[in-house]
């Protein structure tokens, strides 16, 4: 199957009408009452927008969903890729202008991404998903164990890596399929995160931890979110590439209940 193949396969698991829009060569899945308040999903490094499959659709019962591909990213986005954190900040006003407060939602480097933007500029509401690089670093052992399949990417070193780090976790094989082969696809580097030196000025702010997480520290990312007033939700069971594709009662749950 090709990536596109994958990509459209995943895409239909939203089960709802999603208008797949160019906006400045930025490919984005939108979804859900055209009046509906805004939200934007911003996926994981890799992860590319389909990922939201089991998020999307009950949001779109309410909101109007955006879901973009990162240019430079794996996905279908066309657009330069950002070099700079105020190039990546530019691309995301420009996928963001004309939502009025919008509610930005990141898992991940994602997270990292909207945290960043909403630091800068005003959005309505923060939610930050396992967020990677925001309150705390990676775990030494997380990047040993994904370096070889960074160095010499492949479709069984990926899986492998996902197995390993979801512990026995029952996986998409959809999703997993697409984020393998995503794996493949010709990517520049990702514009490399800073974790925030303050965080004045902050939207209203929630921190879902996936408390099985190996990439981070979840007691560390618990601590240090707290300290920034955010609210703090817990998912026992997740790790953090569990997210957001499992545990859809419990994100859901999280994201509408603050």
């Amino acid at each position: 199957m090709s990536f596109e193949d994958a990509y459209a396969a995943l895409l239909r698991r939203w089960e709802v009408p999603v208008e797949q829009l160019d906006i400045a060569g930025t490919h984005v899945n939108v979804c859900g009452p055209a009046d509906g308040p805004p939200v934007v999903l911003l996926a994981g490094h890799g992860a590319t927008a389909p990922v939201w499959f089991a998020v999307a659709p009950r949001l779109a019962e309410r909101y109007r969903v955006s879901a973009p591909d990162l240019p430079g990213d794996a996905g279908l986005s066309t657009a330069p890729p950002p070099r700079t954190v105020t190039d990546l900040m530019t691309w995301l006003a420009t996928v963001l202008h004309g939502l009025k407060d919008p509610w930005l939602v990141g898992h991940s480097y994602g997270a990292w991404i909207a945290l960043t933007y909403a630091l800068r500029s005003p959005v309505g509401r923060l939610t930050l998903i396992d967020p990677t690089d925001c309150f705390t670093g990676l775990k030494p052992t997380y990047v040993a164990r994904a370096l070889p399949m960074l160095l010499n990417p492949s479709e069984p070193r990926y899986k492998s890596f996902i197995q390993w780090e979801t512990q026995g976790l029952p996986i998409d094989p959809d999703w997993l399929n697409l984020s393998a082969l995503a794996t493949l696809r010709p990517t520049t580097r990702p514009v490399k995160p800073h974790r925030p030196h303050t965080f004045k000025n902050l939207p209203p702010t929630t921190v879902v931890v996936a408390d099985r997480s190996k990439a981070h520290n979840p007691q560390t990312l618990t601590q240090q979110a707290h300290t920034t007033g955010a609210t703090v939700v817990h998912l026992p069971q997740a790790t953090h590439h569990s997210l957001p594709a499992l545990h859809a009662n419990e994100l859901i749950a999280a994201l509408l209940s603050h």
